[in-house]
């Protein structure tokens, strides 16, 4: 497994990292798989050199932290290994356990370091943008994560490039540890990362993650699955142009001889502008998958017929009110 550098900073990791959203606990979500058929999907990713692992306390709600942790503890040395988890999102009812202010943050890390089984992260990442909270109140938090030793770096998902410029801006004129990091959803499907965010990380050396390069498993080319019967989200893709790029990704992997899914992720790994792309898996399998998928060169005329279907369409993050219908969103 190559081993590249993150962004500026002095970190390496693996040059693909497994996310992990899809393990801890099935009742939670129809698609999560639980601790049991969890561990050879770890086993096979520390197997094929994999340090890298994203997690978030909201996942499961604490158990994929507890289930991740717990596993590959045991698997590889803690400092072989570059733990990633989240926060943001709702804890519980109660008001306070959720957003980005001192209060959460404070008490969301000690939460995230006990169930992971570990006294820091390697990297800390606000799952979103907190409207509600004052940006230096976030910002000043986080940098004091940085100085106790909990946390190692930080990162930042999902948002607009002006409020990521923005806190970013607010750490650097406060002599406060910035984000070194930006995890967004990126594949064939959903490009709008291209216009604004990577310029933006690529003039100021920010290591870009993707998720989600299967556009939540419609490129998949698998038909029905567990994530494709519960995952809510698959409806922001299905449209004409999405089955046409779709039906472009099927015959160039029957031409290569390789999955749909590989092409998929080849064509996100040969970007220039991802740092690490995350994979996921149901099965320890689909894990071989993805890695012998980084390894896929396509060419620029493949690339280019990918590529030249797409059209602009909504945002999609937590800010963004506008759900056009498919057939309208071009």
């Amino acid at each position: 497994m190559e081993h590249v550098k993150f962004g500026r900073t002095g970190l390496r990791t693996s040059r693909l990292c497994l996310g992990t959203m899809s393990i801890g606990n099935s009742a939670w979500k129809g698609w999560v798989l639980d601790e049991a058929e969890s561990i050879p999907i770890l086993e096979r990713a520390v197997e094929l050199g994999i340090n890298f692992f994203d997690m978030a306390d909201w996942y499961s709600a604490g158990v994929n932290e507890e289930v991740v942790g717990r596993n590959l503890l045991k698997m590889a040395k803690r400092d072989d290994l570059v733990l990633a988890t989240k926060v943001f999102y709702p804890m519980s009812e109660a008001a306070n356990d959720r957003g980005l202010s001192r209060k959460h943050i404070l008490a969301s890390i000690d939460r995230s370091l006990r169930r992971i089984g570990t006294d820091y992260v390697d990297l800390y990442i606000i799952h979103a943008f907190d409207p509600e909270t004052p940006i230096a109140e976030t910002m000043e938090t986080l940098d004091g994560l940085v100085r106790a030793g909990k946390v190692r770096y930080l990162g930042a998902s999902t948002m607009y490039a002006w409020q990521f410029s923005v806190m970013n801006m607010t750490a650097r004129q406060n002599g406060w540890a910035e984000f070194v990091n930006m995890q967004c959803q990126y594949s064939l499907l959903y490009r709008e990362e291209e216009r604004e965010m990577f310029p933006y990380c690529r003039d100021q050396g920010i290591a870009v993650t993707t998720f989600s390069p299967l556009a939540r498993g419609y490129l998949g080319g698998a038909g029905q699955s567990k994530r494709t019967a519960h995952d809510p989200y698959l409806s922001w893709f299905g449209d004409e142009i999405d089955v046409a790029i779709a039906e472009r990704v099927t015959t160039l992997a029957k031409r290569r001889g390789v999955e749909p899914a590989q092409i998929a992720m080849a064509w996100v790994a040969g970007s220039g502008d991802v740092t690490v792309p995350f994979i996921g898996a149901d099965t320890a399998h689909q894990v071989q998958v993805a890695v012998e998928a980084a390894s896929i060169a396509l060419s620029a005329e493949e690339r280019l017929h990918l590529e030249e279907l797409y059209r602009p369409r909504d945002i999609i993050n937590d800010y963004n009110p506008i759900r056009r219908p498919r057939a309208l969103a071009r």
